[in-house]
């Protein structure tokens, strides 16, 4: 969520120095929010790779990810190079869909190693209501990241402050994200805090 909603921010903050300008750091954040796409995806299919690997079965995961880098080569190709023609922007952003396509491939190997597993050992997979939670956390994160932006949005175009605002306005978007997960119940949150409240009071 925050490669979607902040990249600007983020690739702001790691890059932007030297000849790296404000407009190239808008130009990454396509391409890191094409790459979000897939983030998820792509953990929890190399969860699942080993889950195969635990059962001494390797040829499942490796057909599938054949399949996935099959879809990359060619979703990747279409999107980095016919399709920005076809909507007529800049061939340049032809990169950002080659992260979205990967993305996609991602998807697509992770569903299939799911839909597999879950026939030999029973049903996997996050529980969709922790999914919806999470999701919803980084949403209401991505909100607050953006309430601190606009007002700042003068300075952070500023070549040589784009480090300086990206502290309060991530950590608007952090903070928020924990905040909401703790109030929406999410275990590892609330152990967490509840960890570092028996090392206070320790």
């Amino acid at each position: 969520m925050a490669f979607l909603a902040l990249g600007d921010v983020v690739a702001g903050a790691v890059f932007q120095s030297g000849k790296f300008q404000p407009e190239d750091a808008r130009y990454v954040w396509t391409i890191v929010a094409g790459s979000a796409v897939g983030l998820l995806a792509s953990t929890l299919g190399r969860l699942y790779s080993s889950t195969y690997y635990a059962l001494r079965d390797t040829r499942t995961p490796l057909r599938f990810a054949v399949v996935r880098v099959a879809l990359t080569t060619a979703l990747g190709w279409f999107c980095a190079l016919p399709l920005p023609r076809l909507l007529g922007v800049d061939p340049r952003y032809g990169v950002a869909g080659l992260t979205a396509s990967a993305g996609v491939a991602g998807w697509v190997e992770f569903t299939l190693l799911r839909r597999t597993l879950n026939r030999r050992i029973g049903s996997t997979g996050l529980p969709l209501s922790l999914v919806a939670r999470l999701w919803a956390s980084a949403a209401v994160g991505a909100v607050a990241g953006w309430a601190v932006k606009l007002p700042l949005e003068g300075v952070a175009i500023s070549h040589h402050r784009a480090q300086i605002v990206a502290v309060p306005i991530l950590g608007a978007y952090g903070l928020t994200y924990f905040a909401a997960t703790y109030l929406l119940g999410v275990e590892e949150c609330v152990r967490t805090l509840g960890r570092v409240a028996r090392l206070r009071r320790g």
